[in-house]
């Protein structure tokens, strides 16, 4: 048995595991966005409420 049957065997196994990456190809990447802009959306609504809240309290130190 020599380092051939060895390389070669790690080779077959990573090849076999590169096949999930190349199936996800972008579709991870896709996901990131659209997550990050729902998260802005999300969080600039928030933001006007708390701007409303804040224009209709006068005790508030601005």
């Amino acid at each position: 048995m020599n380092s051939n049957v060895i390389f070669y065997g790690l080779a077959k196994i990573f090849q076999g595991s590169f096949l999930f990456f190349e199936f996800i190809q972008n579709k991870f990447n896709y996901f990131l966005i659209i997550l990050g802009f729902f998260g802005l959306f999300y969080w600039l609504r928030w933001q006007k409420r708390f701007n409303e809240q804040a224009e209709n309290n006068p005790d508030q130190i601005k």
